[in-house]
């Protein structure tokens, strides 16, 4: 009799145990197509109505590709109404509709035009035109750059005229959740010095525009002065606001808005001397409401941490000089995450370091057109970027995550290591976050026994990092391409991939 209530016991543990491992992250994918290689464009739009869209240009075939839950491909819509060559695309979803906002060049005028569409893919109206510029020549470089808050109720499309290099113009289209045009400016930037370069652009969820402007004393070199510059929905013109950073010399910043607590984050590596080594993370929080800097902070990095973010063969001391961050996720009570990442390239010509590119921002990303000036690298298909001619490796590396609480204080840091690389494409490399509120998962390629396999490795709200079994239905046919996965519900993700150069879509569930 105890050895049947051990065996029942027994029997219930696996089958709770079973039941665990199933609801673990599953990964379902769709059939490769025949109109789909690795040249493909393609954007993920999001998850509408319990289907999944899709993005896909092929030269001029246009169409949005609507998946099932199980990713069969249940219908592909081609889009009547785009022009052959499309400069760039940008979506906004919602839950039963999605905006496309699309720029293409006829003649010597380069249109952007936005059209609505149902979870069918099809028009709810006809094309609209939110503008018009006319520069007189072929370009394929995108001019107007789209952003949306946080909340969505909020899109701005805007555009930069550089061609002034001492006084950009900046022309701004705010519009609300139904793309009602609530109010459109012109306005003036002086650029007093060669130098002056903006950070990224953010849009708040009460319809402001958020950026910082920095000068480098040269194009490869340091941040050697920072203002927050803010443009309020019904003002035509900028507030700037310089912040003082001391005698710190800063690396690339970066901008997060904290809708929740009405409060803008400004982050960046800092340095204690030129050519010096990364000496940790400066950051100010500025208080949006009342236009003022509420604190500002310094994280030294100890060896401790420095030991467990360098590389194998690196040296504790320039652990840090080629990280660049990558992530920041605000949470409610107004601390937030930072999460960064290793980044270099090698090639037969000699390798990049951090002052080669430091003006770009990114090692791998081209340096930008300031005739008409776009703050991002274009849109399309991710590959042949490169083709420099010579041979390029792209490598990616470890990536550190650091906890902070709202008043800056650091509550925890963590390293998740890997080491990463690939030839003349950046595709496989790098990471992507998919938050799922109790945790944040990290998802990477890493060579297991051979073979690149998918990783999963979660993080806890106390820093705490676990490696996740492999993900389940992981076919080894498949090649990931994690860094451009987009988190479309609580709990999934869609996931590009290539099988036998066909670009598929993958679903992962956690």
């Amino acid at each position: 009799m105890p050895f049947k209530k051990s065996l029942i016991v027994y029997s219930l543990l696996v089958f709770c145990g079973l039941q665990a491992l199933a609801q673990g992250p599953k990964i379902v994918y769709s059939e490769p197509e025949r109109e789909d290689s690795r040249r493909t464009s393609f954007e993920v739009i999001g998850k509408l109505n319990g289907n999944f869209l899709v993005y896909k240009s092929n030269r001029s075939d246009d169409a949005i590709c609507i998946y099932d839950n199980d990713m069969k491909l249940k219908e592909r819509v081609k889009l009547d109404f785009t022009p052959e060559q499309l400069i760039n695309v940008d979506f906004v979803a919602y839950t039963d509709f999605f905006f496309m906002i699309y720029q293409y060049q006829k003649k010597g005028v380069v249109h952007c035009a936005a059209a609505k569409l149902d979870p069918a893919g099809r028009k709810m109206m006809e094309p609209v035109e939110l503008d018009t510029t006319q520069i007189g020549w072929s370009s394929g470089n995108k001019i107007y750059t789209t952003i949306n808050s946080d909340d969505k109720q909020r899109i701005m499309v805007f555009k930069i005229n550089s061609k002034n290099t001492k006084n950009f113009l900046f022309t701004t289209m705010l519009f609300n959740a139904n793309l009602e045009l609530q109010g459109r400016h012109r306005m003036n930037m002086p650029m007093e010095e060669r130098n002056d370069f903006f950070t990224d652009f953010q849009l708040t969820n009460d319809g402001e525009l958020v950026f910082g402007k920095c000068l480098r004393q040269s194009y490869n070199e340091y941040v050697t002065k920072l203002s927050l510059v803010v443009k309020y929905p019904d003002s035509s013109g900028f507030t700037v606001n310089e912040v003082e950073t001391g005698s710190r010399v800063l690396d690339e910043v970066k901008t997060k808005v904290d809708n929740s607590n009405k409060r803008i984050l400004l982050s960046a590596f800092y340095y204690k001397q030129k050519r010096g080594n990364i000496e940790g993370l400066y950051s100010v929080i500025w208080d949006k409401q009342n236009n003022r800097k509420i604190r500002e902070f310094a994280s030294v990095f100890n060896d401790d941490l420095r030991g467990s973010a360098k590389s194998a063969d690196g040296s504790v001391k320039m652990a840090f000089n080629d990280f660049f961050i990558k992530n920041i996720i605000m949470r409610r009570d107004g601390g937030y995450l930072l999460v960064s990442e290793a980044e270099y390239t090698t090639s037969r010509g000699g390798g990049f370091n951090r002052w080669d590119y430091m003006g770009g921002g990114n090692p791998w990303i081209s340096p930008m057109d300031y005739y008409y000036w776009s703050p991002y690298s274009s849109w399309g298909s991710p590959w042949n970027r490169w083709n420099t001619g010579s041979i390029t490796r792209y490598h990616a590396e470890n990536i550190m995550v650091l906890s902070y609480d709202a008043a800056g204080n650091v509550e925890w840091s963590n390293v998740i290591p890997k080491s990463q690389f690939d030839d003349e494409s950046d595709n496989m490399v790098s990471f992507q976050v998919m938050n799922t509120g109790g945790e944040v998962h990290f998802l990477f390629n890493a060579f297991e026994r051979r073979v690149l396999m998918l990783n999963d490795q979660s993080l806890s709200a106390e820093g705490k990092i676990t490696r996740n079994p492999t993900l389940k239905n992981l076919d080894k046919g498949y090649e990931f391409m994690a860094r451009y996965g987009k988190q479309v519900s609580a709990r999934q993700m869609i996931m590009p991939c290539l099988y036998r150069n066909y670009l598929c879509m993958a679903k992962i569930d956690f």
